[in-house]
């Protein structure tokens, strides 16, 4: 049986413009692969709602679990609660037990939970809250969509709320070799030894050595063990060191 499929959408202008380098996505993919959840698309749209509402549907619609990652803090900019409600059809408002935990947490700091703090308790009827140790303000899941904070210390404090409660298959097993040969060379019997294991995953990628040498680290992924180790011999006996 495969394994649950998964999307991430990343909304940010600031993503888009290179000012913030993205690091959820390398996150996210780790902690689902050990999951046995198979990250199959990550999308990446600006703070525009039209362009997130459409995307948000369609990954929904295709995949068993869709994570956003940006956009529910307290600014004019921090639209992505709005839009979940839009693309589902749901309403949106202060939430009482969001708010009661957000002034909580202020109370507890001596600050004034003013209206821009409360804008992060605006959260779609239908939601379910997910828990935020960091700092309190919680995402929500409407669906099957996970919706989280873009700070990366609050978004993997979020997937550990998040992945206990999903389903999960078998997790992916990898191995590498590492061949001293330019990808010219090795394509050939790399693509009769892909050709023997149509259930695993055969990748080449190239890298050139500090002095100059090219070479290819080959990956293999699957979910058998036996079927990995077999493929792995056959790769060695086709680039003998």
């Amino acid at each position: 049986m495969p394994n649950p499929t998964a999307a991430m959408l990343v909304i940010g202008d600031e993503i888009l413009s290179g000012r913030t380098r993205d690091a959820n996505m390398h996150h996210l993919a780790n902690e689902l692969t050990a999951h046995g959840i198979d990250l199959k698309e990550v999308r990446v749209v600006s703070d525009d709602a039209a362009a997130i509402i459409a995307a948000v549907q369609a990954l929904s619609t295709g995949y068993d679990s869709v994570f956003t990652s940006g956009g529910i803090g307290p600014t004019h900019d921090d639209i992505t609660a709005d839009c979940i409600a839009e693309a589902f059809g749901d309403t949106i408002d202060i939430r009482d037990d969001a708010r009661a935990l957000l002034q909580a947490h202020y109370d507890r700091d001596g600050k004034e939970f003013n209206a821009a703090r409360q804008r992060m308790a605006r959260i779609p009827a239908s939601a379910t809250l997910i828990d935020n140790p960091v700092s309190v303000a919680p995402g929500f899941t409407v669906r099957n969509v996970h919706v989280m904070a873009g700070v990366p210390s609050v978004f993997r404090a979020m997937v550990a709320s998040v992945l206990p409660t999903l389903t999960g298959g078998a997790p992916l097993i990898s191995e590498t070799l590492r061949v001293d040969r330019g990808e010219g060379d090795i394509a050939g019997p790399l693509g009769e030894v892909d050709a023997m294991y149509p259930d695993l995953s055969l990748g080449s990628y190239p890298f050139q050595s500090g002095t100059g040498q090219y070479g290819a680290n080959i990956v293999i992924r699957g979910q058998d063990r036996a079927r990995i180790d077999a493929a792995l011999a056959d790769l060695r006996a086709a680039f003998p060191e």
